[in-house]
C-alpha cells in the first residue's frame, strides 16, 4: 500500500554580509576568543546589516532553495516560517516572503517554537502536505537574534547569529516502508516549566517593549543533552533504526559540547555529525536548515542519505525529524 511522504525536492540558505569574530567581541565585552572557544564552539557570527530584516533573509534563503530544486515559486501553496524575531508583531513574516516570492496562491503562516522552530515547522507542513491540503511547501528558518540580544552581557551576546535556511517539501507517493524518500517519522515536545530559563523580557502584552533575551546557561546545557536524545530515540523506535543507522546527524548548532555529547549518547559516530556553529553561532530556528544547506552543497548529504533533525530551544520546546534524502 503506498502512502504520501513530504520529500526534500531543494535547500537553499543565507548569511548575512557582515561577521563578527570573538576577537572583535573581545574589544566589547569581557571575553576572549580562547573562553568562547572552549566553552561553546563557536568563533565566529554574522550580524544583519542596518535595515536587513528577517524577511529579507528568509527570501533570499527561499529563492536559493527553489533554485536548488528547479521549481518555480508559482508552484509553492504553502509556506511554513518558523522565527522568534518576525518583522513585525503582525502580520506574519511568512506572508511578506510570499509576496516578496510573487506567491498570491495557498497559505503563508509563521511558527514559534525558538529552536525548535524549523523541525517543529517541518512537522508542521509534512502534516499539511500528507492531508492532501497542499502540494509543495516552503519550510524556512529566518532570524535576526542580534536585534534581541544585550550587548552588555557576555555570557550571551556571544552565543548568536544572524540567517536563513529553507527547504522545499513535496507531497510524493511513497511504497511505505522505511526505505522511502521522504520525512519517515517526526517527534514534538515542550515543558513550559521551564520558559524562565531561556526567554527574552518583553512582548506586546506585557511590557508593550521588544525586550532582550535571558539565558541560564547551566540549566539549558543540562535539559539539552536530556531532551534532545530523548526524542531521537523515539525517532528509533518508531522506525527501528539505531544511531549505527544514519548517514547524517544534523542537530540545533547552539554549542559544540551540547553536540558531542549528544552524538554520544546516541551512539552516533563523530565523523556523522554536521557542525556549523563554529561559523555561524546559534542563529536558533535557522541553525538546521542552514547546516543541512551546507552539508548538502559540500557534498556530504546524498540521494537516499538517512538523515536525522534534531533541536532544543526556549519554552522549553524540542523535536526531531527523521528523513530520507
Amino acid at each position: 500500500m503506498t502512502v504520501m511522504r513530504s520529500v526534500v525536492l531543494g535547500c537553499g540558505s543565507y548569511l548575512p554580509t557582515r561577521t563578527l569574530t570573538n576577537a572583535e567581541l573581545a574589544r566589547q565585552v569581557d571575553t576572549n576568543d580562547e573562553w568562547i572557544v572552549q566553552r561553546t564552539g563557536i568563533r565566529e557570527r554574522h550580524i544583519a546589516a542596518p535595515g536587513e530584516v528577517t524577511s529579507d533573509l528568509a527570501t533570499k534563503a527561499a529563492q536559493a532553495a527553489l533554485a536548488d530544486a528547479k521549481v518555480g515559486a508559482e508552484t509553492i501553496d504553502l509556506i511554513v516560517l518558523a522565527t522568534s524575531t518576525p518583522d513585525q508583531t503582525f502580520p506574519a513574516t511568512a506572508v511578506t516572503v510570499q509576496a516578496s516570492l510573487g506567491i498570491t496562491v495557498g497559505a503563508a503562516f509563521d511558527l514559534q517554537a525558538v529552536c525548535s522552530g524549523f523541525v517543529y515547522a517541518m512537522s508542521i507542513a509534512d502534516s499539511l502536505l500528507k492531508s492532501g491540503g497542499h502540494k509543495r511547501a516552503l519550510v524556512i528558518g529566518a532570524e535576526t537574534f542580534s536585534r534581541i540580544l544585550d550587548w552588555k552581557d557576555r555570557t550571551t551576546c556571544v552565543l548568536f547569529g544572524d540567517g536563513a535556511g529553507a527547504v522545499v517539501l513535496e507531497a510524493q507517493s511513497q511504497p511505505g516502508t522505511r526505505e522511502d524518500r521522504g520525512v519517515l517519522t517526526a517527534h514534538l515536545r515542550s515543558d513550559g516549566r521551564h520558559k524562565s530559563k531561556l526567554y527574552v523580557d518583553g512582548g506586546p502584552s506585557s511590557t508593550q517593549t521588544v525586550g532582550l533575551l535571558r539565558m541560564e546557561g547551566r540549566a539549558v546545557f543540562k535539559h539539552a543533552v536530556a531532551n534532545v536524545t530523548d526524542v531521537v530515540f523515539d525517532a528509533f523506535k518508531a522506525t527501528g533504526y539505531t544511531g549505527a543507522d544514519l548517514n547524517w546527524f544534523v542537530p540545533h548548532q547552539a554549542n559544540k559540547r551540547i553536540i558531542d555529547d549528544s552524538a554520544h549518547k546516541l551512539g552516533i559516530a563523530p565523523e556523522k555529525v554536521v557542525i556549523t556553529v563554529d561559523k555561524h553561532g546559534n542563529t536558533s530556528a535557522a541553525s538546521v536548515p542552514l547546516a543541512l544547506d551546507v552539508a548538502r552543497k559540500d557534498g556530504r548529504i546524498k540521494q537516499g542519505d538517512l538523515v536525522m533533525l534534531e533541536a532544543m530551544g526556549g519554552g522549553f520546546t524540542w523535536g526531531s525529524v527523521l528523513l530520507r534524502w
